[in-house]
């Protein structure tokens, strides 16, 4: 590769990294800003010249896709950078970043994971711990990740970041298709499956979960601000059980336990007010837990994984239910 050709590659990446990925028009710089900028990447021409150059390197990138004009009918034309890769850009890097933190956080006890992560966090140059070094494992079997169309992960964070309306098309499990505008909230990583939590269309509520994988299609609308739903937390709704499907009713949730469940239990609470007891030297369990849980699938899923490590005491419901799947499962045997 020529010399020359590897100087404008410099050129249109440098043009590239100064534009903004948000899409207001008045953060975006139109040419004059740019040159006074930039300009000096333009070696040695004269003032013409180099706003020509740097015209025909916008048009291109315009052309390649890397590129848009904020408001095309509007002059002096304004420029803003499309997210190609989220490693190119810094805001998308630090939100999956901290995707990874709160994976550790189930791992890493909360005061330890607090001293090494703001470490982390703080340096200039990056994560320093690389996948030889760290690793971070779930306590159950992992299924392998969904497959996702082209484009769709890297417009829905680049919605969330701009706070802009992505337009959809989605595949329902009944194999129904239809095209939907959502206004994004959060996003949440359930397992093998990425969920989008957004308002559809002109619904003020409620704010419901899309399965990443079920969007055929998702493309962002730059001039159209999504909006905010009223007293949503993400914080909130995973703890009352949304991000399961579950309807988040918080129910006293009363077990028998032990093997294994009898030493992770008591330094590895179910909720962090949880109480636990000896069971008596006669019992058939090492010890009785008590807990303050959302009612989900979660939850259920949980304890029939258990199987005769645990015996469900209270509510009378749950532990008919897990009865009667316990029988169903080993009537199959």
């Amino acid at each position: 590769m020529s010399a020359a050709h590897l100087s404008r590659i410099e050129r249109l990446k440098k043009l590239v990294a100064c534009l903004p990925v948000e899409g207001r028009a008045e953060r975006c710089p139109d040419v004059g800003r740019l040159l006074d900028r930039i300009g000096d990447i333009y070696e040695g021409a004269s003032e013409s010249a180099t706003r020509r150059a740097l015209q025909r390197d916008l048009k291109e990138l315009v052309r390649d896709g890397r590129i848009a004009i904020v408001k095309p009918n509007s002059k002096p034309l304004r420029y803003r950078r499309l997210m190609d890769d989220p490693d190119d850009d810094p805001s998308v890097w630090d939100w999956l970043w901290k995707q990874v933190l709160a994976q550790a956080g189930a791992t890493l006890s909360r005061r330890q994971l607090d001293r090494i992560w703001r470490h982390l966090l703080t340096t200039s140059d990056g994560p320093r711990l690389d996948e030889s070094r760290l690793r971070i494992l779930p306590d159950t079997l992992r299924l392998q990740p969904v497959e996702l169309y082209a484009g769709v992960l890297r417009a829905v964070i680049q919605a969330l970041i701009q706070q802009r309306v992505l337009r959809v098309r989605y595949l329902k499990p009944t194999g129904d298709r239809r095209e939907s505008d959502l206004h994004p909230q959060a996003l949440v990583q359930r397992g093998p499956i990425p969920y989008l939590f957004a308002l559809k269309d002109d619904e003020v509520e409620p704010v419901r979960l899309y399965a990443l994988h079920r969007m055929t299609h998702a493309e962002l609308l730059p001039e159209v601000e999504a909006r905010a739903a009223e007293g949503f937390d993400l914080d909130t709704a995973i703890a009352d059980g949304r991000a399961d499907f579950g309807a988040g009713q918080r129910i006293e949730l009363e077990l028998r336990v032990r093997g294994y469940l009898a030493r992770i239990l008591p330094d590895c609470p179910l909720e962090p007010n949880q109480r636990w007891e000896d069971e008596p030297d006669d019992s058939d369990f090492e010890i009785r837990v008590w807990a303050s849980v959302p009612s989900t699938g979660q939850l259920l899923r949980w304890l029939l994984g258990a199987g005769d490590n645990l015996e469900v005491m209270a509510p009378p419901d749950l532990r008919r239910v897990v009865a009667a799947q316990t029988r169903k499962a080993a009537a199959l045997y």
